[in-house]
């Protein structure tokens, strides 16, 4: 009778365990209310037992959340109710696409694929503030996108200590494969007021929380073969007047655009952009740039975004073969298409062709990328790329062209402590068959605590690479006004050593070493520059920050050099210098944050100071405001001596969910630059907004320059 009654106990359980890993189909519908009061959530597991991840990663949560899901064949649906300690809740913005990082918030990771390359995610706050994007895999790492956006339902309700949220999520913007019918899913609520971040499937925190490779996989149980069809159109109009003040000109254009999205199958997308105008796009945020080189800004651009991990991840580092950013710089896009998505459970394909248009002396180009990838098993991934710029006349190809072809290799182990990474690359260009090869070859090892990694690649010197991303290829000589074009070989190596103390009450974990070196040798092999870092932090209990950081630089400077732009350039020699920083960033959880540094050391032969502070107000549900300056001084004797300010304030003010005032302000001398960037935004319907943004432009001496007006008006139709 024992045994009888055991198997019976086992077999329950194993049923459970399959009952919890399967996400039911139900037909029938729900309101999306926060509720959650429908009877269909009575008959379905709950999926609990949430682990902590920060600020500690050891056992489970104290403050549990219940999650339970099914679907429709057209919904996701998806309900949570987080058991707080306290009926107050604390976000810190009402703007759609905003982080979650500094609000109460529930959070699910969508690996619809189930390949641990790429994914959704979409979060709420528990204001019913929605944020939706992608997460895509980069080399060691992965990272978050929130440009990305479609169309979903949700509502919450603040039920006393019970935080709901309640989710319907439409499949038609899923990319997904019927015939795998397996999702890979992560869980993760985020409560800012003790500071936590709590997780269903564990992991730990020397990985990210949206790590694909931690989901927990669900079976779909009837998952439809199709997508419902999705037709997306987006038509636009923008009306923009511009004033050079100058040149005493003014001009006003009428812009009319048209976005389109269509599910070719439910694994592939193809998207389509007709005269796109971004003028809605938020600003960069400026920086100061003290090296010789340019510095990389993220693409932003809705069209690039879906499976943007596609082309942007053909490269590492400062070697990128694809940037989005270059389509479009220098003249406007007429036309651009892009197919992509999986064509079978292990390959995925991205075809993006973008015209540009012929104005201001700047000729017409056409750019077309071809990628594809695929999962040769569980532990190797591989992608091949083709990259062109041509330019063109009318409907003609002009044979003035620049190529890029490359291969890379992916290696994962399965116990996630080892990642490796292989590129070879080569560009074509008219003329030119020698030296223009781009070589990689990395290793990473990432446990608890101990994380090192090693890579050396070599770029040629006639590696061409016009669509991409490779500054260090190209040294301005500020003496003979030139650019010279010179291949190097970068040998890294990096570690770090961080200890937790989990029964400490005062300290949350030390980081002893965290140390990195970057080698650059010449053509000929020798040494050009030589770059360490080191840094030691002590992480406190409220995930308050004390820290130190050296850096120091052994430079050959081999060509003319103004870091002070006033046109006393250094001479070629060598150079060595290093610069002490010590800083304070305080916890996330107040209402004021705030982080202080301050270095002091050499630059280039001279002296350098330097300090910064980032201020940040939430004044919520009414506003949240932030306020940042850096200054450098620096002092390079006979070659003259500067300090740069650069100031940016933010200033975001909320009416509601779906209406907002934002205003940046930068102020930045070493571009001779005090921008203001100001627009109201309303979303009126879900995905349809009207803007009306304001920009300004001074110099330093605030003498102004330029200035604009844009109002766009957009209607998303769905069908």
């Amino acid at each position: 009778m024992k045994i009888f009654f055991t198997f019976l106990f086992l077999g329950f359980s194993f049923s459970i365990f399959c009952q919890t890993s399967e996400i039911k189909f139900i037909e029938t519908s729900i309101k999306i209310d926060g509720k959650i009061d429908e009877q269909v959530w009575a008959t379905l597991p709950e999926y609990t037992d949430f682990y902590n991840y920060l600020p500690t990663d050891i056992g489970l949560a104290e403050n549990q959340t219940s999650v339970k899901l099914f679907h429709n064949g057209e919904y996701l649906f998806v309900s949570a109710i987080y058991y707080d300690t306290t009926e107050k809740t604390q976000v810190n913005t009402l703007k759609r696409d905003a982080s979650i990082f500094l609000s109460d918030s529930f959070v699910i990771i969508l690996d619809t694929q189930n390949q641990q390359q790429n994914g959704y995610f979409f979060a709420l706050n528990s204001l019913g503030n929605q944020t939706d994007g992608l997460v895509s895999r980069v080399n060691d790492s992965y990272n978050l996108s929130f440009s990305w956006n479609t169309i979903w339902q949700s509502k919450t309700t603040l039920n006393g200590r019970k935080k709901q949220y309640e989710l319907a999520i439409p499949l038609k913007s899923l990319n997904f494969n019927s015939d795998t019918n397996t999702f890979g899913i992560q869980f993760y609520v985020r409560d800012i007021k003790n500071n936590s971040w709590t997780i269903l499937k564990n992991v730990k925190r020397n990985f990210a929380n949206f790590d694909l490779r931690f989901t927990k996989k669900f079976k779909i149980e009837n998952l439809p073969n199709k997508a419902t069809s999705r037709f997306a159109l987006t038509p636009s109009t923008t009306t923009n007047y511009a004033k050079d003040v100058g040149n005493n000109s003014s001009e006003t254009n009428f812009t009319p655009s048209l976005d389109v999205q269509y599910n070719v199958t439910s694994s592939l997308k193809l998207d389509a952009t007709i005269n796109p105008d971004f003028s809605q796009i938020d600003v960069d945020q400026q920086v100061t740039n003290l090296t010789r080189f340019s510095i990389f800004f993220p693409e932003r651009r809705n069209f690039f975004l879906e499976n943007s991990d596609l082309f942007s991840n053909l490269g590492v580092g400062d070697v990128k073969p694809f940037y989005s950013r270059r389509i479009g710089a220098e003249s406007g896009i007429q036309l651009g298409l892009k197919l992509s998505g999986n064509v079978s459970t292990k390959t995925r394909i991205g075809v993006l062709n973008a015209q540009t248009k012929q104005e201001n002396g700047v000729a017409s180009q056409n750019f077309t990328s071809l990628v594809g990838e695929h999962q040769l098993n569980e532990n190797f991934t591989t992608t091949a790329f083709l990259i062109n710029k041509q330019e063109t006349d009318n409907f003609s190809f002009i044979n003035d062209y620049n190529r890029v072809a490359g291969v890379n290799l992916n290696y994962k182990s399965d116990n996630n402590k080892w990642i490796g990474l292989a590129n070879l690359g080569k560009s074509f260009n008219n003329g030119i068959s020698n030296k223009n090869n781009f070589y990689n070859l990395g290793i990473y090892y990432n446990t608890r605590g101990l994380e090192w990694n090693a890579s050396v690649k070599k770029i040629e010197t006639n590696y061409i690479n016009e669509v991409g991303f490779t500054p260090r290829l190209y040294n301005y000589d500020a003496i003979n006004d030139v650019i010279i074009r010179e291949g190097y070989t970068q040998i890294t190596a990096g570690v770090e050593y961080q200890k937790f103390y989990e029964n400490s009450k005062t300290i949350n974990s030390v980081r002893f070493l965290n140390y990195r070196n970057n080698n650059y040798f010449d053509e000929t092999g020798k040494l050009n520059q030589a770059s360490h870092f080191l840094n030691s932090a002590v992480f406190f209990k409220d995930l308050s920050a004390l820290y130190y950081v050296i850096n120091y630089d052994y430079v050959d400077l081999k060509y003319g050099f103004d870091p002070l732009g006033n046109g006393n350039a250094l001479t070629p020699d060598e150079y060595r210098f290093g610069i002490f920083k010590v800083g304070f960033n305080s916890a996330n959880n107040q209402k004021l944050r705030y982080r202080v540094n301050v270095q002091k050391g050499t630059y280039y032969g001279g002296k350098r100071t330097s300090a910064g502070a980032y201020l940040n107000y939430q004044l919520l549900p009414i506003a949240n405001l932030e306020l940042s300056y850096d200054i450098n001084k620096i002092d390079l004797n006979s070659f003259g001596k500067e300090t740069f300010h650069l100031t940016r304030f933010t200033g975001e003010v909320f009416f509601n969910n779906r209406l907002n005032w934002t205003t940046y302000l930068q102020y930045n001398t070493q571009r001779d630059n005090f921008s203001v960037n100001t627009r109201l935004q309303w979303e009126y319907m879900p995905l349809s907004y009207i803007y009306l943004v304001v920009t300004d432009n001074f110099n330093q001496h605030l003498s102004r320059q330029n200035w604009g007006v844009a109002f766009k008006m957009n209607y998303r139709f769905d069908f």
